[in-house]
């Protein structure tokens, strides 16, 4: 396994070896000893999730104020383009964001520490989104960011012209600059 920095230095891409050939092909997507000597700390994920999605689905920017999770993420099937922002007031890198193509092709996989809001938008026709997390989902605790916040500048892979698919939740979120954030 390659742990790659990025400009965010508690975000963290993660390479697996891949064993392949005309059969197939097989890695370890999780070891949790692996991961905890290669990100410097505890793990103890408490839920999995898996959701699938089609071409110009964009979910996010979610986070939770309380019980935040830290979020361990990677496709299945298909590709998005997935990011994390930073929303800890205290880091020297608060509203600053990180994106990354996830395929199952590439088979990389992002890690979001707690404090970050996340989000990812569909590439591929469809695609399958699997991610562990360190707390469990709290709906009274779930906030959203707006993806084309202005503040954010987040540069989305998007078709020209063409506007992402939302949820309700999503279309309504909050700007950056009125968003609960971490202390």
């Amino acid at each position: 396994m390659q742990v790659i920095n990025t400009k965010i230095s508690d975000v963290k891409i993660i390479a697996p070896r891949v064993f392949g050939d005309e059969r197939g092909f097989f890695y370890e997507s999780f070891n949790r000893s692996v991961f905890e000597d290669a990100l410097g700390r505890e793990l103890n994920f408490v839920q999995d999730n898996h959701s699938k999605s089609s071409k110009g689905v964009l979910r996010g920017i979610h986070y939770q104020i309380k019980q935040a999770q830290a979020k361990l993420v990677r496709v299945v099937k298909g590709e998005v383009f997935d990011i994390a922002v930073d929303l800890r007031k205290s880091s020297s890198t608060f509203g600053q964001w990180e994106g990354i193509i996830l395929s199952s092709d590439n088979k990389r996989q992002f890690w979001i520490p707690e404090g970050f809001g996340h989000a990812f938008l569909v590439l591929s026709d469809e695609a399958e989104f699997v991610y562990k997390t360190t707390d469990y989902y709290s709906p009274e605790h779930e906030r959203s960011i707006i993806w084309n916040d202005v503040e954010l500048g987040i540069d989305w892979p998007l078709e020209d012209g063409l506007n992402p698919s939302l949820s309700g939740k999503d279309e309504s979120a909050s700007s950056f600059i009125n968003a609960d954030v971490f202390e």
